[in-house]
């Protein structure tokens, strides 16, 4: 019947019994099965770790700028890693930065949940949050 046709048997079910067998053209339905894997991979969405640079005496202007950045990254789906750099004689007063990330943490606490809690690494204080989903 499929010689007769023009198109191919193909075998789609083999381990059943008796197998299940399709009339269909082949190239055809490779060529959807490729665009419709090509489709699903254009729209999904890969999470991106963004990070945000501050340092511990950090102005008022100069935070709220960073947090609306912070809260579009997490609208979009993607991770944010605060960073906190101490240089100098700030290392003296690492409650300070501690602080700041509580702060942070408290802003976004609505649309974030936090991934790593603050830890400091060497000059670095850091802390990664992820959206709610």
């Amino acid at each position: 019947m499929a010689a007769e046709a023009g198109l191919d048997l193909v075998e789609i079910s083999p381990n059943n019994n008796p197998p299940i067998c399709k009339i269909l053209d082949f190239g055809k339905y490779k060529y959807q099965a490729q665009k419709k894997a090509a489709d699903q991979r254009k729209k999904q969405k890969t999470q991106d770790v963004k990070e945000i640079k501050m340092r511990p005496n950090i102005d008022t202007h100069d935070y709220e700028v960073k947090m609306r950045s912070v809260k579009k990254f997490l609208e979009e789906g993607d991770k944010v890693k605060l960073t906190l750099r101490f240089r100098g004689r700030e290392m003296a007063h690492l409650e300070l930065g501690m602080e700041l990330l509580q702060k942070v943490k408290e802003d976004i606490s609505d649309i974030s949940k936090v991934d790593q809690e603050p830890k400091l690494e060497g000059r670095q204080m850091m802390m990664m949050v992820s959206p709610l989903k």
